[in-house]
This record gives C-alpha cells, sequence and structure tokens, in this order.
C-alpha cells in the first residue's frame, strides 16, 4: 500500500507547489479540496492544510471541521491553514494593517522543534498574506519569528500539530523543503519510496483492475501527456487499448503524418481521423477564444462518439489530462480561467467512462515516467502543446490561410530552436498570430501584411513561466526567416511576459 500524504486545498494559488515540493521528497501526496477529505483510506500518513483566498473571519471563507483528522494524523497549517487552525481553537486572526508580501528571515526559533530541525540561522522565508495570527491557544508554543511577524510558527505542545505563516513551499522560502521534509519524513514518518518506477507499478496495477478486461479508448493528441497515458495503459491491459488521433486541421506543420510514424514505433494501435474540414466549417467566423476551445472540444467529442460506434465494445475513454489542466480548467473558487478539453466531460450519448492515469502528475513528473516506460526521448521533451491547437494561437476567426501562414511560421521558429541547441532549454514555444497588419516595405513596394509574436517561457510546471531570455542573433535570424520565407508576414514581434500575470498561451 502507497503511503500518502494528503493536502487540504483551500483555494491558494500554491497549493500545487506544495504537493510539488512533497513528492520532490519522493513522498506521494494528493491533493484533495479541503471538505473532502478521504477518512477511510488507511495510505494516509499525514495532512497539510494549504492556504486561500479568504480570511478566516469572511463568511465565505472555506471552514471544514478538523475534530475526525486532528489527533488521528500529524497536522502542517500553511498561511491560512495555520490561521484556520489557531482561530477555530480560541485564538486570534486580524487584519495585517498592510499587506505582508515578500521576504522575510526567522529572527528566531526553537531549532529543538522537530519541524525546524536543520534551518539555517535568519532563514529567509517568503511571507503573502493580508491577516496575521496575533494569539494563538493556551496550549500553542510559538516557535518562530521574523521581524515583523511575532507568530511566524506555532507548535501545539503534546500534540503533532504545527501552523507556519509562511510559505515553505515557494522557491524563495530557502529552507521550505526542510521544513516540509521534516514534517512528511520526520514527524509523518514517510518512507520516501515512491518515484516513477513505483508510479508505473501502482498505477498499472490500478488500471488492471479499473478497466478489466474492457476495451478502452485514448484520445492521442501527439504530445507527451496522452503520449505517455497510452504506453502506460498499453502496459496494463495491451490489445484492449485503441488510439484515436483526431487531425482537427490546427496541428503544427506535417505533425499529423509524422506523429503516426511515431506510434507506429511504439507498437500502439492507432486510428487516424482526418476531420479537418468539420473543425473549419463549425468554427468559420467565431473569434470568441472560449468559444473557439468549445467547439473544438465538442467538436473533438462528436469524432470520439462516431469512432466508439465502430469499436462496438468499447467502455472507457482515456485521457492524457493532467494535474495543471485540472487547475486552470476549474479553481477551488469556482473560477473559470480556460476551459480545457480533456477536462469538460464526457456527453451521455457517448456512453463512456473516463480514465485519466495521468491527472495527479505534474509535466516533469509525467516525462520521468516516460523515460521509465522506455519512451524514445523526441517524444518526452516535446513542448506542451494546447489541445485547440493553432485555434488559441489565431487571434480572431479561423481560416486555412491563417492556419498556414501560421503553420509556416512556427515551423521556422521551432526548427531554429532546435537547430541552436535551445528547444530543450525552453518549456513551451511557438508563433501567435496577431489580428494587425503592418506597414513595411520589401525591396521597392510597399507592404501591408500580418503581425506574428513569438513566444517562449522557461517553466517547471506551467502554473508559472518566465519568458525565456533567448539570444538576439537567434531572434534576429528567426524574424529574418519567417519575414522571408513566409508569404503574408511583415513583421516579427518577441512576447516578453510572465505568468502570471499573462498565461503561457494568449487565449
Amino acid at each position: 500500500m502507497q503511503e500518502k500524504i494528503i493536502i487540504l486545498d483551500f483555494g491558494s494559488q500554491t497549493t500545487q507547489l506544495i504537493g510539488r515540493r512533497v513528492r520532490e521528497l519522493n513522498m506521494y501526496c494528493e491533493i484533495v479540496p479541503y471538505n473532502k477529505f478521504p477518512h477511510n483510506d488507511p495510505s494516509v500518513i499525514g495532512v497539510i492544510l494549504s492556504g486561500s483566498p479568504f480570511s478566516v473571519y469572511d463568511e465565505k471563507a472555506f471552514k471544514v471541521d478538523l475534530s475526525e483528522i486532528r489527533g488521528k494524523y500529524p497536522l502542517l497549517g500553511i498561511c491560512y491553514g495555520a490561521q484556520f487552525m489557531a482561530y477555530s481553537n480560541g485564538g486570534n486572526v486580524e487584519p495585517a494593517g498592510t499587506r505582508e508580501y515578500g521576504r522575510a528571515h526567522l529572527t528566531k526559533f526553537d531549532d529543538a522543534n522537530p519541524l525546524l530541525k536543520n534551518i539555517r540561522e535568519n532563514s529567509q522565508v517568503w511571507m503573502s498574506h493580508g491577516d496575521t495570527i496575533t494569539a494563538i491557544p493556551d496550549n500553542f508554543k510559538i516557535i518562530a519569528s521574523t521581524e515583523k511577524v511575532a507568530i511566524a510558527a506555532y507548535h501545539a505542545e503534546g500534540e503533532n500539530l504545527w501552523g507556519v505563516q509562511f510559505h515553505p513551499e515557494v522557491f524563495h522560502s530557502v529552507d521550505g523543503t526542510q521544513i516540509l521534509k521534516n514534517f512528511v519524513v520526520d514527524i509523518c514518518g514517510g518512507k520516501q519510496d515512491w518515484d516513477a518506477a513505483s508510479f508505473i507499478e501502482t498505477t498499472v496495477a490500478q488500471l488492471k483492475e479499473q478497466v478489466g478486461n474492457d476495451r478502452v479508448i485514448l484520445g492521442l493528441s501527439g504530445g507527451v501527456d496522452s503520449s505517455v497515458a497510452a504506453v502506460l495503459l498499453h502496459r496494463a491491459i495491451g490489445k484492449n487499448l485503441t488510439c484515436i488521433f483526431v487531425d482537427h486541421g490546427l496541428l503544427r506543420k506535417n505533425e499529423f503524418t509524422n506523429v503516426m510514424k511515431d506510434y507506429e514505433c511504439l507498437g500502439l494501435n492507432v486510428i487516424g481521423v482526418d476531420a479537418s474540414e468539420k473543425f473549419f466549417s463549425e468554427l468559420a467566423g467565431v473569434s470568441d477564444p472560449e468559444k473557439k476551445r468549445k467547439i473544438i472540444g465538442k467538436g473533438f467529442i462528436d469524432v470520439f462518439d462516431i469512432e466508439a460506434h465502430k469499436i462496438t465494445d468499447a467502455k472507457w475513454l482515456a485521457q492524457g489530462t493532467i494535474y495543471p489542466d485540472c487547475i486552470e480548467s476549474l479553481s477551488i473558487t469556482g473560477t473559470v480561467i480556460k476551459s480545457h478539453h480533456n477536462v469538460g466531460g464526457l456527453p451521455e450519448k457517448m456512453k463512456l467512462k473516463l480514465c485519466e492515469p495521468l491527472r495527479l502528475l505534474f509535466k516533469d513528473e509525467v516525462r520521468a515516467v516516460g523515460r521509465e516506460l522506455g519512451m524514445p526521448e523526441h517524444l518526452i521533451t516535446r513542448h506542451p502543446f494546447p489541445g485547440p491547437g493553432l485555434a488559441v494561437r489565431i487571434l480572431g476567426d479561423i481560416t486555412r490561410e491563417k492556419v498556414t501562414i501560421l503553420q509556416d511560421a512556427d515551423d521556422i521558429f521551432i526548427q531554429g530552436l532546435r537547430d541552436w541547441k535551445l528547444y530543450d532549454k525552453v518549456w513551451q514555444a511557438g508563433v501567435i498570430l496577431l489580428p494587425v497588419q503592418s506597414v513595411g516595405v520589401m525591396g521597392d513596394e510597399r507592404t501591408y501584411e500580418r503581425a506574428v509574436a513569438l513566444r517562449a517561457v522557461t517553466s517547471t510546471d506551467a502554473m508559472t513561466a518566465d519568458w525565456a531570455h533567448l539570444p538576439y542573433d537567434f531572434l534576429a535570424k528567426v524574424s529574418n526567416d519567417i519575414i522571408n520565407k513566409v508569404k503574408g508576414v511583415n513583421r516579427v514581434c518577441y512576447d516578453i511576459s510572465s505568468k502570471p500575470p499573462a498565461t503561457i498561451e494568449w487565449e
């Protein structure tokens, strides 16, 4: 039985980072809504309470009864989680006056406390809160303070319960990983035995139990997520897996042909479907990005419905959904950032159950699983590519002419990254076709043609990203090649926006 840490998600933007840091310690963890604790799961060995956008005293604040958890498992509250445990047990939480955000240092702390073992003197931590704990319950003890925060961390004496006002999961908390290790390994007794190999072993066993001898259809996209999901499922159920690769006409240049060849090498049973005419027809005249995503998502399902009826004994639809897809589709606060066709739900007419073997993994973890499965490196290192394809990189309505222009420009950019040995240093890259035209001069003639923007970012999990600082010489060559070789483009820009506040894709 795989032991696990449960992270109760109260809506913080950094909840997924807590999960990443725990997994980097080779400890398996699951993130669940704050009110969905798995009480009957014997594999749980500890609980972490995340931050939240709310104040604990707000009427809309997420609150939960911890009485069945407290005393049974070690608890660690982070930011809101720490405030909630203090407040709900008789402590005080009040507005801080001014928002406490940024670097702080532990000016004093109890290094004998197991949570703070091996923490360096004056250790830097990261604060991000508008409230602060001003008083703790009688049986709680202050174990760390900063220059401005008297109660930076506490411990309930005689209990396995801790709270920290700062965020140990973020990069700027320099000893944050050590604090989390102290909790999940030393306090919770975690064995640190979770890695790609153990994930494969556990997941293959779960898939065999989940689907049995049923036939499964998997939607391939050509990307690393669906490809790894396919190989993982193939290992579990073999010939009972049928993969379908839909060409909606919005893939990269020559991608459909190239990807089909890749899948042949993996021994997968793949059906290729050219549905481009359908998608172009349904997208005609549509400019709203959310409508484009929904049309493509529905069209994707419609094509699957046709193919599903050809495989009369199919009972499952598998997808390469990963954790960031789920986070961006719907946050715990109910705020939609963007819809994602992988997690949009299936029409009942398909009568297929959903199987998502990678939904709890981050992208780098998916790649580690792919390598452990022995997949070719060029498939594993492929940049992420949006499910709706180039439709969300064409701002405005979709036409075949625009797609061709963008495919040609994108091909020059991506091949250039490979030629200059920059591709593997970038998390994701692509070209955006802008809905503007600009004046230019080619030869002795005045032109009035399209502008494109190059987008390249560095990241580890797609939840945050920085623009890639590509060499000027490279950008100059790519710009020159696009303008000279792609008919209809006379201006190239480079996007230097980070996430947040921007997103990686423009739509």
